[in-house]
């Protein structure tokens, strides 16, 4: 959220959206009073951020068209509701298909190749519609929502050589995948055995990155850390997209994501400061150069970790 939307003249005190920096802009499901303590205002405007995420994000996915072929040139669909619900949705039907086409394999074995070829229609008629008159706003959601097909054609494709015909197959259970599920009535994230409330942490229009068979493993390994309430540690040579990888994480499931760079001034008493932050916002963080820290000061930082 880069600023909020504040009415004119009588109304000013009063907020109606938020604004990220693309230049998204998302309206509350109810304005909101600049009233009072600023830590409690600012506490409404991030419950109003998830609100209003959860409720665009329902209202689309009922208004997501039952026809096949509606579902495949969704123009209409794509281009009324902020981009964050849009690819959020677009994903919780991607995996109901696939799920209703691997319980069909045992009595119709061309299930999932039919499903194959209805996945590639859609991502033809999205390439035409990239081709046409678009606002930078409308061609940046594209643009994310292109990559998580393809990755979603890429995983199709792999089941059918495979002819996966059950769900608890591995080849289907390490996907990333959305669900909307009645009895809680929200969106959850699973993979393998683990299972995520998706956080509505409010992302803006931004892009994704490209899923390796490599991207895939280090989010089993995040997932299942954070499962066992765990953190992650990916190492590796610089520039190879282990921060780019937990970034993207955090934008799959919506939780907020700090980037911190460590130096060798860093003391207990901002690490401190850092964990108390992280914890009352429930967000993610990630510490590159982890390793340039003074020596007497981590052995400080891993009390502070076991404490939490």
């Amino acid at each position: 959220m880069k600023s909020l939307k504040f009415g004119k003249e009588d109304q000013a005190a009063e907020m109606f959206g938020m604004i990220s920096s693309e230049n998204e802009h998302v309206d509350f499901t109810a304005p909101l009073t600049a009233a009072g303590n600023v830590e409690n205002w600012l506490g409404d405007v991030e419950r109003m951020m998830r609100k209003t995420l959860y409720d665009i994000t329902k209202t689309s996915m009922e208004a997501y068209p039952a026809d096949p072929d509606a579902q495949i040139n969704r123009k209409d669909w794509l281009f009324k509701y902020a981009a964050q619900p849009v690819l959020t949705v677009d994903q919780v039907f991607w995996a109901a298909n696939v799920e209703r086409a691997i319980l069909e394999m045992n009595q119709d074995p061309e299930a999932l190749a039919r499903l194959l070829t209805f996945v590639r229609k859609q991502i033809d008629a999205m390439v035409e519609l990239v081709r046409t008159d678009l606002t930078k706003l409308q061609r940046r959601m594209l643009g994310a929502l292109v990559v998580l097909d393809v990755h979603g054609r890429d995983v199709v494709a792999a089941l059918v050589k495979k002819q996966v015909s059950a769900l608890e197959d591995f080849e289907w259970t390490r996907q990333l995948r959305y669900y909307w599920e009645e009895d809680v009535d929200n969106c959850v994230v699973r993979q393998t055995n683990t299972r995520f409330v998706f956080g509505y942490e409010y992302i803006g229009n931004q892009p994704r990155l490209v899923i390796t068979p490599l991207t895939d493993k280090c989010y089993m390994t995040l997932t299942g850390a954070l499962h066992l309430k765990f953190g992650g540690a990916p190492a590796g040579p610089a520039g190879t997209g282990k921060t780019e990888t937990t970034k993207d994480l955090a934008k799959a499931l919506a939780v907020q994501c700090v980037v911190f760079n460590c130096s060798d001034g860093l003391n207990f008493q901002m690490m401190g400061r850092f964990f108390s932050g992280l914890a009352q916002a429930g967000a993610w963080a990630c510490f590159d150069e982890f390793n340039r820290i003074n020596i007497e000061v981590l052995s400080v930082i891993a009390q502070q970790i076991l404490v939490i």
